[in-house]
């Protein structure tokens, strides 16, 4: 794949968010700030739902699953960022590109089906709550999850071989990671076919993936609407209304970013919004989907209260 490449590209030099060197600290310390918070939350999430019997539940099976997403896709792109903003020259080698963009695609795709997976958990959950250990039994969870991997790693290898047999006439990246938009504008080879994949193949999973969490939640809404209590409907729309903002960035985003015609892509205002699902919101997922949970709160303080420290 890269031995023709690597005659003229051995290295891409990564532009970055900003040129300012002041400005590169204060990023550094944000970063770092997020990125540290977002592998705390996502890994205690992860060992949380493990040592917590109540929660060993489907719903809480496959959180643990996208706390787990998030953590990797993250961390494909954020520690290498986070080290550029303290280099004169922000660079990556022409293989760590190519697996950074097959790692980020792989775990970027995991995430939406997993979204999905999650609506219609809760859809089965609210509509059928006395079949849902019949419906949604460990077995069948185990294959979703399973499939979601395999099919994001065909994805996302796909389209990092598709982008790296390209030959690039120019190493200079204008992004902050390696990202196929902003490679395939390096390109002097016809990029007709990597264009048409990345179109179809973006817009078929997030159209599929997105499909599935609005018709899911559609239904949720109805059997919320048929809840007696004011104050039950009350919560239980607080609880879709956060679940419904982080699938709105996620998904608005990324429609922004691939799915727009070529003419209207703005590379200088695509790395900016790529910040949004790359760092943020991979740090707020653990919030919206968790941490507001009244379950979860309560297997955190039953922790807590059986470290040695808590004891009187």
């Amino acid at each position: 794949m890269a031995e023709n490449n690597c005659s003229m590209v051995c290295e891409f030099i990564l532009v970055g968010l900003t040129d300012d060197p002041e400005l590169q600290v204060i990023l550094f310390a944000m970063f770092l700030v997020i990125y540290l918070t977002t592998v705390m939350g996502n890994l205690g999430m992860i060992a949380l739902i493990q040592v917590s019997p109540q929660l060993h539940t489907p719903m809480y099976f496959f959180l643990s699953h996208l706390a787990f997403v998030d953590f990797c896709y993250t961390s494909s792109v954020t520690p290498n960022t986070i080290i550029n903003f303290l280099r004169e020259v922000g660079s990556i080698t022409f293989y760590a590109c190519a697996t950074q963009v097959c790692s980020f695609i792989t775990f970027v795709v995991c995430e939406m089906y997993l979204l999905s997976i999650m609506a219609y958990d809760r859809y089965v959950a609210i509509w059928n709550p006395l079949l849902y250990a019949v419906l949604m039994p460990r077995k069948l969870c185990l294959q979703m999850i399973t499939s979601t991997y395999i099919y994001g790693f065909t994805v996302g290898l796909a389209q990092a071989i598709a982008t790296f047999r390209l030959l690039f006439c120019d190493n200079v990246v204008n992004h902050f990671y390696c990202d196929d938009v902003p490679l395939v504008a390096l390109a002097c080879s016809d990029t007709h076919v990597k264009e048409m994949m990345l179109l179809v193949i973006a817009g078929f999973n997030t159209l599929c993936s997105l499909m599935i969490v609005l018709i899911s939640y559609v239904f949720i809404v109805f059997a919320i609407l048929r809840i007696h209590s004011a104050e039950g409907r009350r919560k239980a729309f607080s609880t879709c209304a956060s679940h419904l903002t982080s699938i709105t960035i996620f998904y608005g985003t990324i429609i922004f970013m691939y799915l727009q015609p070529k003419s209207s892509h703005s590379l200088n205002t695509d790395k900016f919004a790529s910040v949004f699902y790359v760092v943020v919101i991979p740090m707020l997922n653990p919030l919206i989907y968790s941490l507001r949970n009244q379950e979860v709160k309560s297997a955190l303080k039953r922790i807590t209260h059986k470290l040695p420290w808590t004891t009187h």
